[in-house]
């Protein structure tokens, strides 16, 4: 691990949006496009150079905005809309960003047309599922009765639980062929349907997934559903954050790892 250089790989993170709003005493109107300040200090201290990739609204603006990036990063933010796996809302509160689901599905299409990795966090790991092929729970809690209480408000990041790994899996090779971690759990939605061409490789204790990999070696696409961005190494230990929770810098070091290698075949 180490700070990002002139000559580092360029990592393309989805941005988050707030639409139009008239009621908005700043950019009154406008629609915002940005990322969270963790996630790019992340992405900097694995080695990488942070670039925001704003959505231009068509297909040729995604080619246009991923021809340069050696990787591309999906980052968390807003609900998924239910019309992007094939349902309809059961809940108003549910619709979702439909308009960032298209964008990031465009910056999908065209980093697999790169061959370039790709790496999802909560929402990005849910959005991977859906442009593969795969449906989402609309709330766990609804959906799947006697659930863990995946997302609370009061203390937001502080909540999170136990996963258990698949032995030798991307996400269990990196901790050191670790069974189990302890995560952050900030969502409420998450995997019903696993896409196709993915595998799940981590679960919480009430069966929901926690991480995914891709099935076919040839493209490297991984998602996790907590936030590692928010867990820095703050001890000598790499693989351990503040309270015992599985350090993130260890899931950025090896995402950059792989968009290096890609960067080299190219």
């Amino acid at each position: 691990m180490g700070s990002a250089s002139a000559t580092s790989p360029l990592i393309g993170i989805s941005h988050n949006f707030l639409h139009a709003d008239p009621t908005r005493a700043l950019f009154k109107g406008m629609t915002l496009q940005f990322i969270e300040q963790r996630m790019a200090q992340s992405v900097w201290r694995a080695g990488g150079i942070p670039m925001g990739l704003p959505d231009v609204g068509h297909d040729a603006g995604a080619e246009a905005v991923m021809e340069r990036m050696d990787g591309l990063l999906l980052a968390g933010g807003a609900d998924l809309n239910p019309v992007s796996y094939g349902e309809t809302p059961l809940q108003p509160q549910w619709n979702g960003d439909r308009i960032r689901d298209e964008y990031e599905i465009r910056l999908i299409a065209q980093a697999r047309r790169r061959g370039i990795p790709i790496f999802g966090v909560c929402r990005g790991i849910q959005l991977i599922n859906v442009a593969l092929g795969g449906a989402l729970f609309q709330d766990i809690t609804t959906q799947q009765p006697g659930s863990l209480v995946h997302r609370d408000w009061e203390p937001y990041d502080a909540n999170g639980h136990a996963i258990r790994l698949e032995s030798g899996s991307w996400i269990s090779r990196v901790y050191g062929d670790a069974t189990t971690l302890e995560v952050n759990s900030i969502h409420h939605q998450g995997i019903s349907t696993l896409a196709p061409p993915l595998r799940a490789t981590a679960w919480a204790p009430d069966g929901v997934i926690e991480a995914v990999e891709m099935t076919d070696d040839s493209e490297w696409i991984m998602g996790v559903q907590w936030h590692p961005e928010w867990l820095e190494a703050t001890g000598p230990d790499p693989l351990t954050a503040a309270g015992g929770r599985a350090s993130g810098d260890v899931l950025f070091d090896s995402f950059l790892a792989q968009c290096r290698a890609a960067a080299q075949r190219v």
